[in-house]
């Protein structure tokens, strides 16, 4: 009598361990302390049983029973099991893994969106000021916060916190802000019919970090394509600069022949009527002291550009570029369609995309001591496209002895290094373009101080020559890649490549099935009447087989 109780004195012993044990640790877990009390719990509890496990080691042989093996192995297999699920959730919420399926990467940030966010200068915060949380808008926020620990948003309710949207100035529901610093600007206005843009987001982001804004001068006055919403301007091009960062401001070298000091790139778009002498050598001195140009001339003109053009090794081609595979497309023979690409900055990420060009002409590159000559667009070869030269015929026919076979190139880059001038001879600071990638990365921006003659002394120059201006107008814009070509090549021309260049939107690809009502009816036969009489009809032959 007197043994079976001291052996349930040491079974409540037991006990008394582990009920110490977990005493010192909710203590421990709880207060966030490991102070004297939690581990004095825990020291005792794992002592106790310590002593009961010494104890019944000694009273019998239970390590070497087959039940206790099996209970040790199944023990150490459930410990395995937790340790293997345990590492598996540290790893998956350390290093994220995520499959984008879709064909145009619907789910996945563009490149230029994520080497912007990567690189972020300063923390931004995006506030959505809504009572709903769509989580399509909330998965492209969690995409941009996955690039950058700088990058924060959160979704508000104006009306539980009036006294923060009153300091956006937030007026409606759906309104989303973009914050940095003592910045602040909106991005757009969701709803139901508009969702989160990461074009627009990306964008203000751009527009918020960005510690300098580059100028862009329109040449007017030869009836080249207007700023404002009429038929034929290219207003929305505008926009899409604005959207970047740039200033743009109309040039009348007529008045004042020269360059202003703080044009970063002077566009030409799609004049009429030739320029005077004056006009052509105040383009030429522009670039000549590093200046960026933008030339898109269409066919059937002639601007009078032919000795500037001539000093980069570039000829404007009279005829008019025909591709008869935009008839496929519903576009015509004579809107080219490109889809071949050079290998430039401008360029690198279109791959595959369709770009098209209304009403171009081709132009030719000759090697020129100096310049250094990239094809941008390039269309189909013979016989899919080549120069037409007989622009009154109603019917395109390749004449082998006035056409020209292509490939046609129909847009250029080039650069042009210019000779290094001695800095040891003092020079009255002037606005000029921006310095050069290598230049820049060496000399932080600093828009309120006056740059050195060094950090304002460009070392190249730069021009992009476009056979087409049509593919720039408004509502043509916005198809396809037309509005990249025109936004890559300004950011690319204003000699800041290390902002992101212009991000086309991703567009789902209709994937529907277009049926007719025999087609629907046959369909819903076949699937609940046919297929289930197949599988009954089949079972009914096995049974009677096996009977």
């Amino acid at each position: 009598m007197k043994k079976i109780a001291k052996k349930t004195l040491w079974q409540y012993l037991f006990w008394l361990g582990p009920f110490l044990f977990i005493v010192g640790l909710t203590a421990g877990l709880v207060s966030e302390q490991w102070g004297a009390i939690p581990l004095a719990f825990l020291i005792s509890g794992l002592v106790i049983t310590g002593l009961w496990v010494v104890w019944q080691s000694q009273q019998s042989s239970w390590w070497k029973r087959r039940s206790t093996q099996a209970g040790t192995n199944a023990l150490v297999a459930t410990l395995a099991i937790l340790a293997i699920l345990g590492l598996i959730n540290f790893l998956g919420d350390r290093y994220h893994l995520r499959a984008d399926l879709t064909e145009t990467q619907l789910f996945t940030l563009a490149p230029q969106s994520r080497e912007l966010v990567s690189t972020l200068p300063q923390p931004v915060k995006v506030w959505v000021f809504d009572v709903t949380q769509n989580p399509q808008d909330r998965e492209l926020l969690n995409n941009y916060q996955r690039q950058s620990s700088k990058f924060k948003f959160e979704y508000i309710d104006p009306q539980s916190r009036p006294g923060l949207a009153d300091k956006f100035g937030v007026k409606d529901y759906g309104e989303v802000y973009l914050e940095s610093g003592d910045k602040r600007q909106l991005v757009q206005v969701v709803n139901e019919n508009e969702r989160l843009s990461e074009v627009r987001l990306t964008s203000r982001l751009q527009q918020i970090t960005s510690a300098t804004t580059a100028k862009v001068y329109l040449l007017q006055g030869h009836g080249e394509r207007q700023l404002s919403a009429a038929k034929g301007a290219i207003s929305q091009a505008i926009q899409g600069l604005g959207d970047k960062n740039y200033t743009t401001s109309p040039l009348n070298l007529a008045d004042n022949p020269k360059v202003p000091g703080d044009a970063a790139v002077v566009v030409v778009a799609g004049p009429k009527r030739g320029l005077f002498e004056g006009e052509v050598k105040a383009l030429q001195e522009y670039l000549n002291r590093g200046g960026n140009l933008l030339l898109m001339i269409d066919p059937n003109t002639d601007p009078k550009l032919d000795n500037l053009l001539q000093a980069w090794g570039v000829r404007l081609d009279n005829r008019l570029a025909v591709d008869v595979s935009g008839e496929k497309v519903g576009l015509g023979p004579a809107a080219p369609l490109v889809t071949e690409y050079g290998q430039h900055p401008i360029t690198k990420d279109f791959g595959n995309g369709i770009s098209f060009y209304p009403l171009a002409r081709p132009i030719e590159i000759t090697p020129v001591a100096g310049v250094e000559a990239t094809p941008l667009l390039q269309t189909k070869p013979y016989p899919n496209s080549w120069a037409e030269s007989d622009l009154q015929s109603e019917k395109l026919e390749f004449n082998p002895d006035q056409d020209l076979k292509g490939p046609l190139t129909l847009g250029a880059a080039l650069t042009k290094k210019l000779p290094t001038k001695s800095t040891s001879t003092p020079q009255v600071p002037t606005p000029s373009p921006l310095p050069s990638p290598t230049t820049q990365s060496k000399i932080p921006p600093s828009p309120l101080s006056l740059p050195t003659p060094s950090s304002q002394t460009a070392t190249e120059s730069r021009l992009v020559v476009l056979g087409n201006s049509d593919f720039v107008t408004d509502g043509l814009f916005q198809q396809q890649l037309n509005g990249d070509v025109f936004l890559n090549s300004v950011t690319w021309l204003s000699q800041q490549d290390q902002q992101p260049l212009s991000i086309r939107p991703k567009e789902a690809k209709n994937r529907r099935i277009n049926l007719t009502t025999m087609q629907a009816n046959l369909l819903i036969l076949s699937s609940l009447l046919f297929l289930p009489l197949i599988g009954l009809i089949a079972a009914a032959v096995i049974w009677w087989k096996r009977r």
